[in-house]
């Protein structure tokens, strides 16, 4: 098994940026632009917003680099896709969305959901601790291995001549 190196691996990740595509193209359509009230435009851009904060909290919690942190966007990501799974009910309810939109929107936002949950049960169990405490091996340069090499030969006379001594 390969290790992530960058979150847009991750399929929970994936699967958000599907559902904020898809949730941009459904909440784009004339209904929705040609609303008058405020407050329908807030509903809107709101559905929007959290879906945009699933895929976004899932990306800075790994950029983080520790698994507490991870965990704690994890969760956060979790609870912006209850939020869009309820503001879809809303839409359904008031019309903007018809009843087979509103069942392909929110099968994507559960689906999300299951993932990211079970995302955050494997890493808990993990023994990851973050990319922040990763040993880390330092590439030495040229000048560096000289150097080294120079000591190396400098102690390795010192117990030389040590030995001649006794």
């Amino acid at each position: 098994m390969s290790t992530i190196q960058k979150f847009e691996e991750l399929i929970a990740w994936q699967k958000a940026r599907l559902l904020t595509k898809e949730i941009y193209k459904h909440l784009n359509i004339q209904k929705f632009k040609d609303l008058n009230m405020p407050a329908d435009r807030g509903l809107c851009d709101q559905i929007q917003r959290a879906s945009v904060s699933i895929m976004s909290n899932i990306a800075e919690g790994f950029e983080r680099g520790t698994r507490q942190e991870f965990l704690n966007y994890l969760f956060i990501a979790k609870g912006s896709a209850g939020e869009v799974r309820a503001q879809l009910y809303v839409a359904l309810d008031v019309g903007y969305l018809n009843a087979e939109t509103f069942k392909y929107l929110n099968g994507l936002v559960i689906e999300c959901s299951k993932l990211i949950y079970s995302f955050i049960q494997k890493l808990k169990g993990s023994e990851f601790t973050g990319l922040q405490h990763k040993k880390v091996e330092k590439k030495m340069s040229d000048e560096d291995k000289e150097f080294n090499d120079y000591l190396s030969e400098i102690m390795k006379k010192a117990r030389e001549d040590s030995i001649k001594d006794i």
